[in-house]
């Protein structure tokens, strides 16, 4: 049997993306060479609502675009004979822009070195920045995040779930120990 803890609220989640969004103006000193990526699958509604937010308070919509890291993973053999691929969708050249990777949880650090392969085979940015909604540590990987909602210290046995409403009907982030 397992416990579910909910960690944030829809409120939390807003406020944490709409900093997120604040920290990547301030970082970048503008947004005229940004272009926010969303990693399928949760990371793309985020990446949306980043922009919105950049959108609400600077009136200009910056480019998102959509990664499918099925084919970069380095657990592809342990996923089950026929992985399920999805469509990667940039409209714009990444190259000489800053392209802000934005996925819901930072764990290992695997699936962001998967991400940062799939976009050198799609271009060569100026650079590569990283936004999470939670970091949870235990990184097997040197990979650190330049924008974080929140910070979860877990065990390894937990398991934390990111639920957004564009995907799962409602917004909230879990934690679940077995």
């Amino acid at each position: 049997m397992s416990e579910h803890k909910q960690i944030l609220t829809p409120d939390d989640i807003r406020r944490a993306l709409v900093r997120i969004a604040h920290e990547i103006d301030e970082r970048n000193g503008g947004l005229q060479e940004v272009i926010l990526v969303g990693i399928r699958q949760r990371g793309v509604p985020l990446a949306e609502r980043i922009a919105t937010s950049i959108a609400d308070f600077e009136g200009i919509r910056i480019p998102v675009g959509q990664l499918d890291i099925t084919l970069y993973r380095d657990d592809l053999r342990m996923r089950g004979p026929t992985p399920l691929v999805r469509k990667t969708e940039i409209q714009h050249d990444l190259t000489d822009k800053v392209v802000v990777l934005v996925d819901d949880v930072l764990y290992t650090g695997r699936t962001v070195r998967a991400a940062l392969d799939a976009i050198a085979d799609l271009g060569r940015p100026a650079c590569i920045q990283l936004a999470v909604l939670i970091d949870r540590g235990h990184r097997e990987l040197p990979i650190r995040a330049d924008f974080v909602g929140k910070n979860v210290p877990t065990s390894r046995s937990e398991r934390v779930a990111v639920h957004v409403r564009e995907i799962d009907g409602q917004d909230e982030v879990v934690i679940s120990r077995a």
